[in-house]
């Protein structure tokens, strides 16, 4: 097999997987391994490297999504309009890990005073940035047969997470990735028309 095909059926085995449980069948470090990887080797806009990352394992995976109940609880204060929301966070606490996408606004302030031509363009490129990084990631678990889903609970969440792990306060939290093992498949996947979605010339 071709490494086009291998990435191509990589992309289509990377799905929004959320029936996980902790019973991961790889270790930890290998974990770590693989985030490390996609770390140095995902491209940035103008090599500006804003991307930053936290793993969360066991307990301290548990705290956040015990955070992010607490948070939500605040808001919704009625007990049966929040059992949709304990159950949804329930099957995140299920999981193994979550991975945590923060971008370095210090990078992003720095690279628009050097060059303020494009000063408005970069905080989208590290949104963008941020991005790829998720996707890298989140396509390295599924070829490892490891399921995921992404959360954005921020900005509900941003001040306790940045209080729990002490995270930087130039550090805005970007997303949240809940990794385990699969113990259900994602269901058929729809699609709109290509040529709705592409043009092309020539």
């Amino acid at each position: 097999m071709s490494d086009l095909n291998t990435l191509q059926n990589l992309a289509e085995k990377r799905r929004s997987i959320y029936a996980l449980s902790n019973k991961l069948s790889v270790s930890n470090e290998e974990i770590v391994k693989l985030v490390e990887h996609a770390i140095l080797h995902t491209p940035s806009a103008f090599n500006s490297q804003s991307t930053r990352v936290v793993i969360l394992f066991g307990e301290e995976h548990q705290k956040l999504w015990n955070i992010a109940e607490d948070a939500l609880r605040e808001i919704v204060s009625d007990e049966e309009n929040f059992k949709s929301t304990k159950e949804k966070i329930a099957g995140f606490k299920a999981g193994a890990g979550t991975v945590m996408f923060f971008e370095d606004q210090s990078v992003v302030k720095s690279m628009q005073e050097n060059a303020p031509l494009y000063a408005d363009k970069f905080p989208i490129w590290a949104h963008q940035t941020s991005a790829m990084h998720q996707y890298v990631i989140w396509t390295a678990l599924a070829s490892i047969d490891i399921g995921a889903n992404l959360q954005h609970y921020n900005p509900v969440i941003d001040d306790k997470v940045a209080k729990a792990w002490n995270i930087d306060k130039d550090w805005a939290l970007n997303a949240q990735m809940v990794f385990g093992a699969i113990e259900q498949l994602a269901g058929d996947k729809t699609f709109k028309p290509v040529e709705e979605r592409m043009k092309v010339f020539g």
